[in-house]
């Protein structure tokens, strides 16, 4: 446990931050999982607008250092292919 005034302060203050960026990174996931779920119903018009709403997001969570900039990079890649792989 931490003793001074000021560790007990960081250690609050890294449970706050912690949380924020579980949930930034559990919303990452989801906008992901739409993508995917679009790509599957076949709707290419449908899965197109998701996508440029995902990259949006996951641009923004790797901005903020949540997830590494090439990480996020293979993300879109991969995703935007799917859709261009798509009849």
């Amino acid at each position: 446990m931490a003793n001074s005034p000021q560790a007990r302060k960081r250690a609050r203050q890294a449970v706050k931050r912690r949380e924020h960026n579980i949930s930034l990174r559990s919303k990452l996931r989801t906008a992901i999982k739409h993508v995917r779920k679009a790509i599957e119903t076949g709707d290419k018009s449908g899965a197109q607008t998701i996508f440029n709403q995902t990259v949006s997001t996951v641009d923004s969570i790797a901005d903020k250092g949540i997830i590494h900039k090439n990480k996020a990079a293979r993300q879109k890649s991969r995703l935007s292919a799917a859709i261009k792989a798509m009849a």
